[in-house]
C-alpha cells in the first residue's frame, strides 16, 4: 500500500476513519478494583493515541462473570459506562475514531475473581490447561492456574446472549463508535466453536453448525440492539489458543462461520 494510499479515509461499516492506521486490542489491566472501572491513566493512553484512523480497545468483560483477568475492564454497570464516556469524549476531542472489544473469557478465570467465589464457566467441565493474571495483596500481577470450570447450562446460554445485547447497548450508550465481538484467543465465544474445548450434546455442541450457534446468536443480537454496520467480529480461524484449537475441519469450520 502506498503512503498517500494509507493516509487516506476509510468507510468501516458506518463509520469513516481518517486513516488506515489501525491500533490493535492491547490488554492493559489497568482498571480500578472491586468494580472493574476504567482510570484516568486509560483515558490518557487512548487519548495520547487517537491520531490513528481506528482505536479498538482493550478486551472488555460484558458481565461480572465474564471477567478472566484482575484490572480487566468491564462495560456492564452504571459506574463503568460513566468512565468509558469520558474515554471515548477524549478520543473524539482529538478526532479519533474507536470501538470497544468485548468478550466473557469463559474457562480463561479464577474462581477467586469470579461472582461469590463461583467456578467459571464454559460449554463443558475441561481445564483450559493455562494461566491467567491476578494481584496479590500489593496491587502486583501474579499469574496462578485457571480453575477447573464447569459447564453452562442450556438454559444459562440465553442469559449470555443477552449480556452480549446489552454490553453493546452500554458500548453505545458510552460513546464507542463501533463494536467488535471478541469470538477467537481461546476464549467463551471460540470455546464453543471448538470441538477440543466443546463436548456439549444438546444444540450448541457436535455439528458445526450447533457449536456455532451461540457465536451466530451473540451476532444477531448485537445486531439488533445497535446496527449490523456498528458490529464487528474477531476470530481465530486456523491455529490454537490457550489449548484451544479448531478441530480437523478448520477451514470448513471457518467458512461455515
Amino acid at each position: 500500500m502506498s503512503e498517500s494510499k494509507l493516509f487516506t479515509p476509510l468507510k468501516v461499516g458506518a463509520v469513516t476513519v481518517p486513516n488506515r492506521v489501525f491500533m490493535a486490542p492491547l490488554t492493559r489491566l489497568r482498571s480500578i478494583e472491586p468494580g472493574d472501572i476504567p482510570t484516568p491513566l486509560m483515558g490518557e493512553y487512548y487519548r495520547q493515541r487517537a491520531s490513528s484512523g481506528l482505536i479498538i480497545s482493550e478486551a472488555t468483560q460484558i458481565s461480572a462473570q465474564a471477567k478472566g483477568y484482575a484490572g480487566a475492564p468491564g462495560l456492564h454497570s452504571p459506574e463503568q459506562i460513566a468512565a468509558w464516556k469520558k474515554i471515548t469524549a477524549g478520543v473524539h476531542a482529538e478526532n479519533g475514531r474507536i470501538a470497544v472489544q468485548l468478550w466473557h473469557t469463559g474457562r480463561i478465570s479464577h474462581s477467586s475473581i469470579q461472582p461469590g467465589g463461583a467456578a467459571p464457566v464454559a460449554p463443558s467441565a475441561i481445564s483450559a490447561g493455562t494461566r491467567t493474571s491476578l494481584r496479590d495483596e500489593n496491587g502486583h500481577a501474579i499469574r496462578v492456574d485457571t480453575s477447573m470450570p464447569r459447564a453452562l447450562e442450556t438454559a444459562e446460554i440465553p442469559g449470555i446472549v443477552d449480556d452480549f445485547r446489552q454490553a453493546v447497548g452500554n458500548a453505545r450508550d458510552a460513546g464507542f463508535d463501533l463494536v467488535e465481538l471478541h469470538s477467537a484467543h481461546g476464549y467463551l465465544l471460540h470455546q464453543f466453536l471448538s470441538p477440543s474445548s466443546n463436548h456439549r450434546t444438546d444444540q450448541y455442541g457436535g455439528s458445526v453448525e450447533n457449536r456455532a450457534r451461540l457465536v451466530l446468536e451473540v451476532v444477531d443480537a448485537a445486531s439488533k440492539e445497535w446496527s449490523a454496520d456498528r458490529i464487528g467480529i474477531r476470530v481465530s480461524p486456523i491455529g490454537s489458543f490457550q489449548n484451544v484449537d479448531n478441530g480437523p475441519n478448520e477451514e470448513a469450520d471457518a467458512l461455515y462461520l
